[in-house]
Formats: structure tokens, C-alpha cells, sequence
């Protein structure tokens, strides 16, 4: 590709997305200004999984907060995102979940033609080497020559074995690979580590180039808004994360992709004036394109915490225990239920919340909600780069989220009390404590405690109706040339599991529509993949 033909992009965001984007634009000949508003992935906590906790309201955290929520007592939940190198990936536990087939069947069914199952299984396989437990051979749908180790081979904590049989004894099949296939049952975690330290799409697609001639990368700069002339994205005004209030640098390009995420792209969206007419006039910020559906359909996983002590043994971390969390288990809240609507996810140690106080052995079980119903929106609060966003998911607005949080949650407790638990490990109920009997007991609690799963997706999806962001073809912005969203925010409707393994495909498939490279099995070979 010669200089005439290159195309220059200003890729917003190196967390996931942006970073698998990023290197795919290097790759097809094309300049890439990467733009990230944190720093370099220094801190050593990035590099434990184990150690993720100390990452939350840390400098390299976003430290968002929701709005009160009306449906969950006023409930104010910290929403850690990832504000480094790596995004959200370098603050994440890292498990590797593709989702359930009938997802995206649903994605394309809702006006997403070539999001399907069968479409994006493929780029799935392409990204990963999956190294499954000793003795096993991976599922042909696995990958094994990715650029994102997922990692299943890793000794299991003596707690998290009792854990399993504890789902098992409840009637929770075991499942060896919940990614090839069949999500339902018990499973060990998979994981992206890689020697057992923490490995992100940065340090897999972005680190090994950063002399590449045609990459500049910029860090700890704010993207203030995209630049539009006659309705076409001409490039970014940025200022200094240290100093907002700074003169604007203009950064020109042909193209802008944001890959900010689904807090961070519809912000920036709304600050340039691209969103709903009404809303942006209530904060002052002079209309560009009138957008209804930008900041729209916010919505979240929940987790409800169940934390028990152990009175009966402790619990050891050794150095083999590359996470506090290492299984989790997917599971229908109603029988009549075509795929698993909960996600119960294990720690073995407490989660406490503010708030919560007890002693240090003890473990969590948290119920998990991960096929939410309510939609909530995101907002700005004035026209500024430090104004602060508002965020509401609506949790609980929905009445069929709490009804299945609960039936999780129920579990949990059940789980603790049964022997491979109870007896093995002397395990008593902390949280929510043997006071809580009663439906409007239980349901208060989860009011006072539910939390986030870390996944927030929709908020400029991908479609063709009026509430729709972008185009499901290419991931242009309706209405505007030269600028895209790929990122977790273009989810029509969030996956049934955690999101940084979508976020990863929808990224690779992204590059492929723009670049029209095929980096994935022909037609023949990925419908074969499909039916394995």
C-alpha cells in the first residue's frame, strides 16, 4: 500500500477493542494515532490476577459510580473501568467466556444480519490458543494459534474443588468446557494468563509494535470531542488528563473509531454534539447530529454476594492460585429457560463491600444475573471534559431481574450448607446471615448489596432502528462518514457471560469490515466449524 492509499485513524481507547483494532489497521498498511487516557500498565497489581481488588478506585480506575438506584433501595454501585494500557482488561479477573449460541442468533435476529452464531464462531476460534486441562483435547471449535492465551490448565484450590462438588451435590452437572458449545453446569474458569501473570490484548497485539512507523501513540490525553465538518468525522480535540481545562489540540484523521467503551464512546459521542437532540440541549452542548439511541440501552450483569467463613480449615493462597476466582457455574433460574440465565461466580475470599466487616477466612459466593431485562441510559451533567457523567442501569427496574437473582442467590446459600461446605470446611453464613428467612428479608438484601458484574454493554447498539447507534455492516455511525464505535457498547443485547471475550471478536470482525481482510475460515469452513 502506497502513502496515497493509506488511510490514517484515530483509534480512541487501548483497552481491548482498540488494541486488537489498532494492530489490525497496522497490519492491512493504514497509520494508526492511538489515544489513551491512562498511563502505562506499571503497577504490579495489573499483573496478579489475584491482586485485582487493589486496582479498584486505584489512579488506574475510571472510579464511575451509578446514579441512586429507585428499584434497589438508592443502592450507589462502583463501576471500576479501566483508565491504562489494556482497558478494562488489565483490571478484570480475565475469564474468557464466548456466551451461548442463542445470543447472537438474537443479535442477528434484532436487525444485526452477519452476527449470528455461525458468523462470528469463527473469529472466536481465530483469537485464541486454549490450552485445556492436562489429559484433555480442546473441542474443534477451540483455537490454538490465537494471540489471546485462555488458559484451563492450572492447579485448582482445595476450596474451589469443594466448591465444585458443593454445585454438583445440589444437581449442577459438571462441565469441562463451557466454550465448546453448552454453557450449563459447573466449570473451572478459563482464563487469559499467560506464565501466570495477567495477558491483555495490549500486551498481545499493540506492545510487540510500539516502534512500528505508522503507530503514535499518545497516553494520558482526554478525547474532549470528534470533530465534524459537513457531516464527516475530520479527527479529535484532545486535552491533558492532568489538565482538562487545557487549550484544545486538534489531532486530524481520516477516520475516528472509538473503542472507549460503553461508559467512555457514548460520552464523547454526546459531548460532540451526536445524540439525542432534547438531551443535549438540557446540558448545553450545541446539537451536531441528532442521534436518539446514543447513551440508550445501558444494561449490566449483577452479582449478590454469599460470604461464609470457614471455621473448620483454612484457606491457603498459594502461589499457584493465579486467581481468587476460579470457578463459576451457569444455570437456569427456570426450567423453562432455553439457555442459562445466571452466572454464580466463586472467590475464596470475602468480598466485602463497604459496609461489611468479618474475618479474613472466608469465602464468597456470588449469585450472578446475566441475562438482564432492565435498560438504563447514560447521561451528561454539563458540556465539560470534567463534568461528571450520570449513570443509570434502572437495576431492578425490570421485576423478572430480581426474581432471577434471587433463585441464584437462594442457591448460594444452599450451597453452603451442603457437606463437601458445611462439614469439610466448618463453612457458616456471614452474609446475609441466619436472620434473613423470609422472600422480603432476602429481597431487601439484595437491594442493600447488589453489585456490578463489570459489564456494561448497548449503549450506542449496533442496528437499523431508530434507537440504533451504528451500522451491524460496518460500524459507521448512522448519518456520519469517518466515524465508528467498536467497542462493547455496539451489543444489541449483553452475552450470557462476561463481555471482554465478545468485546474481542466483535473488534476482530470489526477490522475485517474495514480493512476487508479475511484473517478467519472461508464460508465452507466456518459453517463446519458452526456444527462441530
Amino acid at each position: 500500500m502506497n502513502a496515497s492509499q493509506r488511510t490514517k485513524y484515530v483509534v480512541v481507547g487501548a483497552g481491548t477493542a482498540g488494541s486488537i483494532l489498532t494492530r489490525r489497521l497496522l497490519d492491512a498498511g493504514h497509520e494508526v494515532v492511538l489515544l489513551e487516557a491512562g498511563g502505562e500498565d506499571a503497577n504490579p497489581a495489573i499483573h496478579l490476577v489475584s491482586r485485582l481488588g487493589e486496582l479498584w478506585h486505584a489512579p488506574e480506575d475510571w472510579d464511575y459510580a451509578t446514579v441512586p438506584q429507585a428499584h434497589a433501595g438508592g443502592r450507589v454501585i462502583h463501576w471500576p473501568r479501566g483508565r491504562v494500557l489494556g482497558g478494562s482488561h488489565s483490571l478484570n479477573a480475565t475469564i474468557w467466556v464466548r456466551g451461548a449460541a442463542q445470543d447472537y442468533d438474537a443479535w442477528a435476529a434484532d436487525g444485526c444480519p452477519g452476527w449470528g452464531w455461525s458468523d462470528v464462531l469463527p473469529w472466536f476460534t481465530a483469537l485464541e490458543t486454549y490450552v485445556p486441562p492436562a489429559g484433555t483435547e480442546p473441542h474443534p471449535s477451540r483455537g490454538t494459534d490465537g494471540p489471546v492465551p485462555v488458559v484451563q490448565d492450572y492447579p485448582l484450590n482445595p476450596l474451589f474443588a469443594s466448591i465444585v462438588e458443593a454445585a454438583e451435590e445440589l444437581g449442577v452437572e459438571r462441565n469441562e468446557d463451557y466454550n465448546a458449545g453448552v454453557l450449563d453446569g459447573i466449570s473451572q474458569q478459563q482464563i487469559n494468563v499467560r506464565e501466570g501473570r495477567r495477558f491483555t490484548t495490549w500486551m498481545a497485539c499493540v506492545r510487540p509494535v510500539l516502534d512500528h512507523p505508522r503507530l503514535s501513540l499518545r497516553t494520558g490525553v482526554l478525547v474532549q470531542r470528534v470533530l465534524v465538518e459537513d457531516g464527516r468525522a475530520t479527527g479529535v480535540a484532545v486535552v491533558p488528563l492532568a489538565d482538562p481545562d487545557a487549550e484544545p489540540e486538534v489531532i486530524p484523521a481520516d477516520e475516528v473509531v472509538l473503542c472507549a467503551g460503553a461508559i467512555d464512546s457514548p460520552k464523547i459521542l454526546l459531548r460532540s454534539g451526536i445524540g439525542p437532540a432534547e438531551h443535549l440541549a438540557e446540558v448545553g452542548v450545541p446539537l451536531v447530529h441528532d442521534l436518539p439511541g446514543v447513551g440508550e440501552n445501558l444494561h449490566d450483569h449483577l452479582l449478590a454476594p454469599v460470604i461464609a467463613e470457614a471455621t473448620a480449615r483454612t484457606i491457603e493462597h498459594p502461589e499457584t492460585d493465579w486467581s481468587v476466582t476460579q470457578t463459576h457455574l451457569f444455570w437456569r433460574s427456570r426450567p423453562d429457560l432455553e439457555v442459562p440465565d445466571t452466572q454464580p461466580i466463586h472467590f475464596s475470599v470475602p468480598m466485602y463491600d463497604e459496609g461489611m466487616t468479618g474475618p479474613a477466612n472466608a469465602f464468597t459466593l456470588h449469585a450472578g444475573l446475566v441475562r438482564p431485562h432492565s435498560r438504563g441510559t447514560v447521561r451528561l451533567t454539563g458540556p465539560g471534559v470534567a463534568d461528571p457523567v450520570a449513570l443509570d442501569p434502572r437495576i431492578f427496574a425490570d421485576p423478572r431481574d430480581r426474581e432471577a437473582l434471587l433463585a441464584s442467590f437462594r442457591q448460594a446459600r444452599a450451597m453452603v450448607r451442603t457437606a463437601p461446605l458445611a462439614e469439610d470446611w466448618g463453612a457458616v453464613e456471614l452474609y446475609p446471615g441466619e436472620d434473613v428467612r423470609t422472600e422480603e428479608e432476602e429481597t431487601a438484601y439484595l437491594h442493600r448489596w447488589v453489585t456490578t458484574y463489570h459489564h456494561q454493554v448497548g449503549t450506542c447498539r449496533m442496528g437499523t432502528g431508530p434507537e440504533a447507534v451504528v451500522s451491524p455492516g460496518d460500524l459507521r455511525v448512522h448519518g456520519l462518514a469517518g466515524l465508528r464505535v467498536v467497542d462493547a457498547s455496539v451489543m444489541p443485547r449483553v452475552p450470557s457471560g462476561n463481555t471482554n471475550a465478545p468485546t474481542a471478536m466483535i473488534a476482530e470482525r470489526a477490522a475485517s469490515l474495514i480493512t476487508g481482510a479475511q484473517t478467519v475460515p472461508a464460508a465452507e469452513a466456518a459453517e463446519q466449524l458452526a456444527e462441530a
